[in-house]
């Protein structure tokens, strides 16, 4: 028996053996991942840090200077005045999002999960238009909304309700606030169907046993779905967060890279593009301010992510 039994050198030896082919396969499986993101992320955020840091005289890269750009960026003008328009544009899709897309929602999900007639249905059609391209929803709407021949005036007309016709797209007052319907009806489906998930996840025993206790159908809300839905909600904030101070395709698509009309929709990254690639009209362009503004964008959303994201996940720990 002693001669079939394998040694303890052998046992190590295989011991060893196990963990370096567990090893080698975590690195091949990690590998093509590390790769894309070190090329894809990691070089491009280390490559605007880098440009940031330089004078620029169109695409030709001039000697180093420092935090010059920035200075320039915060304290001189045009720049300083289109850095607090665009950053007060993002804020406002960010709270207006918020208040709007995100709260219609979760009612929106409330009553899904009832069980209505014809929820599955309901589901398809609020999720279809998150499976719409942003260029596709962009001209569409554009179509909708011109003020000659577009389908929302003319309704508008037909109900007796002419007299809010308007430029929307083309009116400052109105274009920012158009914009930022347009895109909460294209994403409206994928903050319903988060909340939905949640609340089909509460186990239905926690909402009998406050039903039992005599709480109404408000009571069970407030008290029993909202305080469960606190995962979700963290998840749905911070993604909106972030998708409000990325925001791109929309504006650029509708509203053209200058952010018109007169600057009413512009937002950071559209100064951003203007400032690194130049503008149609005017021929603007400084690599070194667009590097030092998509730096303080990656400074802002990382930032703010992380902190939020503590502290989000402290007040789920609260309400659990």
């Amino acid at each position: 028996m002693s001669g079939s039994t394998p040694s303890a050198g052998a046992r190590r030896r295989r011991g060893l053996s196990l963990r370096t082919g567990r090893r080698l396969w975590l690195v091949f499986f990690l590998a093509p991942a590390t790769v894309l993101f070190a090329v894809f992320i990691t070089y491009p955020i280390l490559s605007a840090l880098a440009f940031s840091l330089y004078g620029w005289e169109g695409i030709g890269r001039r000697g180093f200077v420092g935090l010059h750009n920035f200075v320039r960026l915060f304290a001189t003008y045009p720049y300083a005045g289109l850095l607090v328009n665009a950053f007060w544009h993002n804020t406002v899709v960010f709270v207006v999002t918020m208040l709007i897309q995100n709260v219609v929602a979760l009612a929106l999900a409330l009553l899904l999960a009832r069980g209505p007639w014809g929820a599955r249905v309901y589901r398809v059609i609020f999720f279809l238009p998150v499976t719409l391209s942003l260029v596709i929803v962009g001209f569409l709407w554009a179509l909708f909304l011109n003020p000659v021949f577009g389908l929302v005036n003319r309704l508008l007309a037909a109900a007796h309700l002419g007299a809010l016709a308007r430029p929307w797209l083309g009116d400052p007052q109105t274009a920012l606030l158009t914009l930022i319907l347009i895109n909460a009806w294209r994403w409206l489906g994928f903050p319903t169907i988060v909340f939905l998930a949640g609340i089909n996840a509460i186990p239905e025993e926690y909402l009998e046993a406050a039903r039992i206790d005599g709480a109404g159908e408000w009571a069970v809300t407030r008290h029993v779905i909202f305080p469960l839905l606190a995962p979700q909600v963290t998840i749905i904030v911070l993604l909106t967060f972030i998708g409000s101070f990325n925001w791109f395709e929309l504006p650029y698509v509708v509203q053209g890279v200058s952010g018109g009309p007169n600057r009413s929709t512009d937002v950071l990254s559209l100064f951003f593009y203007r400032m690194a690639f130049g503008e149609v009209d005017t021929g603007l362009q400084d690599i070194g301010i667009g590097s030092a503004i998509a730096v303080l964008m990656f400074i802002l959303l990382v930032t703010v992510s992380a902190v939020g994201a503590v502290f989000l996940r402290r007040r789920e720990v609260e309400l659990a």
